[in-house]
């Protein structure tokens, strides 16, 4: 029985591209993330690529928008006005979003405290809590991102926390 090899220059694509974490380019795939990673540093791949997408698809984005029936140029202040009302309706859209599970991420937060912890629910304890974290964990990022908070410093904050919760899950 033969498996299936690892298409390796969709992978580089990917992960050049940067619109993908490395564990979801992993996981598309059927190969581990540190599989990824290594192949990535041995032949010297770089996610250099990513500005490049984003701007290319707001471009898209934009001149998409743009296009209407109307024969009448459209100025670029009406253009720019356009797209950046459009992108801000999406930001809200997210923050709200984010406040939702804000507000069940919390909920879970005090069942959790509140919980008597013993032998025969330690397991599910565990898994409630590793699921806790993880989900205060993504919303601090969405947060983060959603209200362009964003620094180098802050996101190597919550990525040092989503493996150092990764890692704690693998005991449980």
């Amino acid at each position: 029985m033969t498996s299936k090899q690892p298409d390796w220059e969709a992978i580089e694509r990917a992960f050049r591209a940067g619109s993908l974490s490395v564990r979801a380019i992993a996981e598309n795939n059927g190969v581990t993330e540190g599989a990824v990673r290594k192949r990535a540093k041995k032949e010297g791949w770089t996610r250099d690529l990513a500005s490049q997408v984003k701007t290319a698809a707001r471009d898209k984005l934009v001149r998409s928008t743009v296009r209407t029936p109307s024969t009448q140029p459209r100025t670029d202040a009406e253009i720019i006005e356009e797209a950046s009302d459009q992108a801000a309706s999406v930001v809200l859209a997210h923050r709200t979003g984010l406040a939702n599970w804000r507000s069940i991420a919390d909920k879970l937060s005090v069942a959790l405290a509140e919980m008597d912890v013993n032998e025969e629910n330690l397991g599910d304890f565990s898994r409630a809590l590793n699921a806790g974290v993880d989900a205060q964990l993504k919303v601090i990022k969405g947060e983060r991102q959603a209200y362009g908070l964003d620094s180098e410093e802050g996101n190597r904050t919550v990525d040092d926390l989503a493996a150092l919760m990764d890692e704690l899950s693998k005991d449980a």
